[in-house]
């Protein structure tokens, strides 16, 4: 019996912690915005240790400040955060890419393509579809959940090492956080998502490295451009 009560309280806090992501990631939670262990119990109906602990959850993962005297709050990003984060990705995939691509279409004297590595390439490039169609309809909700699938399925494919893939995950469920206030008050937000997820996946199908590193580098020179036009319009 206590086994089944753990595990029940740590999917509990699980969920807790993952409906709360989805609230900041929907702009519904807005950065700088504040609220207790309580008001969070009452909303989902719960007792307030799971759901403290899923808040001291989503502060490790950099999304949430904790208050001693004032609970919690949703965490601020500023421009040069996003940079950073654009940046530490832009390294780390660009290494990845470059050392740890799968090739599934080898050359004539290498051994044969792994199946299991092929089979889940497709299942990347399925939700790849996905996000791209949402980036072209400016669908902002539908892309997020997307992205963040399909970035951490082929993060972990590619680098087959999950500190990596696990830290590359945090770097973009928290680079969305920062994003998503700004994309929804965009203009012309089709300008600025990306929807090139389909030709990555075929990319690192073919084995080309190259392509690969090159499209990741356009994405990234396009976020920071993006990060640039915020900066001289809050000028």
């Amino acid at each position: 019996m206590p086994a089944s009560g753990a595990v029940t309280r740590n999917t509990l806090r699980q969920q807790i912690a993952d409906a709360l992501r989805d609230e900041v990631l929907a702009g519904r939670l807005q950065p700088g915005e504040e609220f207790t262990v309580k008001q969070i119990a009452e909303q989902y109906g719960v007792s307030a240790t799971p759901v403290r602990e899923a808040l001291v959850d989503l502060c490790a993962q950099g999304l949430l400040d904790s208050d001693q005297h004032r609970g919690f709050r949703v965490h601020q990003y500023s421009i040069d955060d996003y940079r950073g984060m654009v940046e530490a990705r832009m390294l780390v995939v660009d290494g990845i890419f470059r050392r740890h691509a799968p090739a599934t279409t080898p050359p004539p004297s290498a051994p044969e393509p792994d199946l299991n590595i092929g089979v889940a390439l497709v299942s990347v490039r399925r939700r790849g579809e996905a996000a791209a169609r949402a980036a072209r309809a400016g669908d902002l909700d539908v892309l997020i959940g997307y992205d963040i699938r399909y970035w951490r399925e082929l993060g972990r494919l590619v680098s087959a090492n999950d500190y990596i893939a696990d830290f590359l995950h945090r770097l973009r469920v928290q680079a969305w956080v920062f994003s998503v206030p700004y994309l929804r008050s965009e203009r012309d937000v089709l300008g600025w998502l990306w929807s090139g997820h389909v030709d990555l996946v075929d990319a690192i199908t073919r084995g080309d490295a190259e392509a690969a590193v090159a499209l990741v580098r356009a994405y990234n020179a396009h976020s920071l451009e993006w990060a640039d036009r915020l900066e001289a319009r809050a000028r």
